[in-house]
């Protein structure tokens, strides 16, 4: 039968170019590994007893990885890792040998997480002149490593964070909060390890890569203050606890001590270095596009804002591409949660896309994807959109429209088999997005 629309030619092409993109953001994600960043962390001078904290999603790979680096050093200490992630540690990479693996809790704190942040707070505290502490950080510490000061529970963080994660707070603005209510956090562990020299091997999860935001700066100096954090309670209306409350009046009564500040001489033998981050992934991403054959037009960094508004515009662009031509873009959004469904950051990107490419006949299609493997409390990296995916969606019973309304993005994505699945990586640089349209 002919087909006089043109679109059954888009059909049969949509899986080469859906395959495109999944290669291109796989080849994002294994530059950010630890196997390929800890290479550069040959020249490290460790002196005295080499104690290793950790905590994040690329904490254990990291560990692994330092073990390998350094053979004749024999290491001790712990790491944490979020719950299930030791049993998805690669089969390719042999697991670390001498430094402790435990789980805990993410992206809310539980009673392992607790449990994490006082060893490795203990550890800090037992070292001494001329002993080095090396502390391996990547996306999820924050979660991971959660001590409440004193006078508050695991409780009220655990509130906190759920309240944050809601509401639609950048990451500079939910760190300001947890380091505030943290025994850990703000510099503090690198204040606890003090005359020890303290080196911290991060991977940022965090747009700008700011040092003192990276698993809420846990080792570096914390520039925001009580005052900051009132400010982000009041901007969002977080129904805090009374605890809590009174806890922040006592901080800003000058009665509860502020976290170490950039003067402060208790970090002056604290040394920080970034081996990973989203640029990284970007322009492996650039790379792996350009050998596929394709022209990359435009590379955006530091992309943020509400999610559906990114996926709109990103949606936009993808369809303003001429034949094989590329976007990416690297980043972080927010999803500001109003409805009842189930869904990630990059599913409500997608999601958005999806709605704003209904009906064109261009054949092109828009993936975007944590490189930690996770979006949101669900299975799924994030997924993909093609001008063909509202329409395959409704012939579902699905109302892709309505379910962005619902913030469930999730379940349409799955209805039309549009989920990128790849499960932990051991790694986290933020989100990537890529952008494609087919050559003629």
């Amino acid at each position: 039968m002919h087909d006089s629309t043109g679109l059954s030619g888009i059909k049969n092409s949509n899986s080469k170019l859906i395959e495109t993109a999944k290669r291109i953001f796989d080849a994002a994600v294994k530059s950010v590994s630890a196997p390929q960043f800890m290479e550069s962390t040959g020249d490290l001078l460790i002196s005295g007893q080499g104690r290793v904290v950790g905590a994040g999603k690329a904490a254990m790979a990291m560990a692994a990885a330092l073990e390998q680096q350094f053979p004749e050093c024999s290491f001790e200490g712990q790491v944490v890792v979020p719950h299930g992630y030791i049993n998805s540690f690669p089969k390719d990479q042999s697991p670390p040998r001498t430094i402790r693996v435990s789980e805990g809790g993410h992206p809310v704190p539980d009673e392992a997480s607790q449990l994490a942040a006082a060893d490795a707070l203990r550890i800090a505290q037992d070292c001494g002149v001329g002993d080095t502490l090396i502390v391996l950080l990547s996306g999820g510490a924050s979660a991971l490593w959660s001590l409440p000061s004193l006078g508050l529970t695991l409780h009220d963080l655990r509130t906190v964070n759920q309240l944050l994660l809601r509401s639609g707070a950048n990451i500079h603005q939910i760190n300001a909060v947890r380091k505030h209510l943290s025994a850990i956090k703000g510099g503090q562990l690198g204040k606890a390890a003090w005359p020890a020299h303290t080196i911290t091997l991060a991977v940022s999860d965090v747009v700008g890569d700011d040092e003192s935001v990276i698993g809420s700066g846990p080792t570096v100096a914390d520039p925001t203050t009580w005052e900051d954090v009132v400010d982000v309670i009041l901007a969002f209306d977080l129904q805090i606890s009374p605890g809590v409350r009174k806890y922040l009046k006592f901080g800003l009564e000058g009665v509860q001590s502020d976290t170490p500040k950039p003067s402060s001489d208790l970090l002056e033998g604290s040394d920080f270095r970034l081996l990973a981050s989203n640029d990284h992934a970007l322009r492996a991403a650039e790379s792996a596009a350009e050998q596929m054959g394709y022209h990359v037009v435009g590379t955006n960094s530091c992309v943020h804002g509400e999610a559906r508004d990114i996926g709109a515009v990103m949606a936009r662009e993808t369809l303003s591409l001429g034949p094989g031509e590329c976007i990416l873009w690297g980043g972080e959004t927010t999803v500001t949660v109003q409805g009842a469904g189930k869904g990630g950051r990059n599913q409500e990107l997608v999601l958005a896309a999806a709605c704003e490419f209904e009906s064109k006949s261009i054949d092109a299609v828009l993936l975007s994807g944590g490189t930690d493997g996770i979006d949101g409390p669900t299975d799924a990296a994030g997924g993909w959109a093609t001008p063909g995916t509202v329409a395959k969606a409704r012939s579902m019973g699905v109302d892709p429209d309505a379910a962005l309304k619902e913030n469930d993005a999730y379940h349409c994505l799955r209805a039309v088999d549009q989920l990128l699945i790849t499960g932990p990586t051991h790694t986290n640089v933020m989100d990537i997005g890529i952008g494609l349209r087919a050559h003629e």
